[in-house]
């Protein structure tokens, strides 16, 4: 949890509707698109539009964060969908935009200690303010930074934290692991429970309060040894296209970021990319992976919907991208090739290409 925070302004709503509950109710603008209303399954208003544009959720589930002008000022807090109100003045705000609830629950701060809590998805309390700082919850866990100190890095709002303890807890507030130890890498979904550390080089393991072991799958480990075994072992046309979302985006000058079915696209492009995928297996190969969550600007197609949450946010924490990025062999030049791979319930998925020069079709 001891990491630079960035904040930059996002404001922005889709009303397009993905992988929804069957009782959410979709935002909607109203005529001149000035204000924000909420409606059900069968466009039965249930909310009139009243909520300004720094309110993101495009689907209301339980609980929301809500923004509304009243007497030319700015009333910021929770709404339930039964209609409660809570946490008046006490949104959690990242990248200046308010948090969006996951698995039914939803983070906010307390101005006064500027501590964090979470509500649930009835407007109750159910972690009290009193963490430095809170993840989402992912799969009923939570990892938890408490007595730690905010060190402002300048006057951009950049900030770290300093000191403090970090935790990995439950939505009760029930400690599950002391002295924990963040990893942004950690798929809290995997997680198994061990009476003896396992040995699966994937996964890290943690020891618990109650002395059991918890192992999670390490993102990075885990998409290494896929692209080891998987992928650069198969180089064919009919591996790649297995391995591939049913759309590649690409980037091609002049005319920017295209999409391409995946057969046309690996065909079309089959040489260069089974260049490059050989060209890691080189151990003089100048490459790393990065990870990075899925861009809502580029990828806008349905096909996409399903790894964004309601706010239009990334589901960076369960679906990351990861991508290889190949410095050039001669150091003048300063383009990088880019080969994208998305993580769905499937395994990962060639996503996205960009070349270094201009020679994909």
């Amino acid at each position: 949890m001891k990491k630079i925070f960035f904040l930059f302004t996002f404001l922005i709503l889709n009303s397009s509707v993905f992988a929804q509950h069957d009782d959410a109710w979709i935002a909607f603008w109203n005529k001149d698109t000035t204000l924000i209303g909420f409606k059900d399954k069968n466009g039965v208003i249930k909310i009139e539009p009243k909520f300004m544009g720094f309110t993101t959720a495009r689907k209301f589930e339980s609980i929301i964060a809500v923004t509304e002008e009243k007497n030319n000022k700015w009333d910021n807090y929770y709404l339930t969908k039964q209609g409660k109100i809570v946490g008046r003045d006490s949104l959690y705000t990242f990248d200046n935009g308010p948090d969006s609830e996951n698995e039914g629950f939803i983070r906010f701060r307390d101005p006064k200690t500027d501590k964090m809590g979470f509500f649930n998805g009835e407007g109750k309390i159910v972690i009290p303010a009193e963490y430095s700082n809170l993840s989402k919850v992912q799969n009923g866990m939570i990892v938890a930074l408490k007595g730690a100190e905010k060190v402002m890095a300048g006057f951009d709002g950049h900030f770290s934290w300093a000191g403090g303890k970090d935790y990995l807890i439950d939505t009760q507030n029930k400690i599950l692991i002391e002295n924990f130890e963040y990893n942004d890498q950690l798929n809290f979904y995997s997680l198994q429970k061990s009476k003896e550390p396992t040995k699966d080089e994937i996964r890290d393991n943690f020891r618990s309060v109650d002395g059991e072991y918890y192992s999670f799958i390490n993102f990075d480990k885990e998409f290494n040894h896929w692209l080891k075994n998987t992928i650069l072992t198969d180089l064919s046309k009919a591996n790649l296209e297995k391995h591939a979302m049913n759309t590649i985006t690409y980037w091609k000058e002049p005319d920017g970021w295209i999409n391409a079915p995946k057969t046309k696209f690996i065909h079309q492009n089959y040489t260069y990319l089974k260049q490059k995928l050989q060209e890691l297996k080189n151990p003089k190969c100048d490459y790393f992976v990065s990870t990075d969550g899925l861009n809502q600007f580029i990828f806008e197609s349905s096909e996409y919907d399903f790894y964004f949450n309601n706010s239009n946010e990334s589901i960076e924490w369960k679906y990351p991208v990861k991508n290889i990025v190949i410095n050039p062999k001669n150091k003048s030049e300063l383009k990088q090739d880019h080969i994208q791979f998305l993580r769905t319930d499937d395994g990962y998925k060639l996503l996205c290409v960009s070349a270094q020069k201009d020679n994909l079709k």
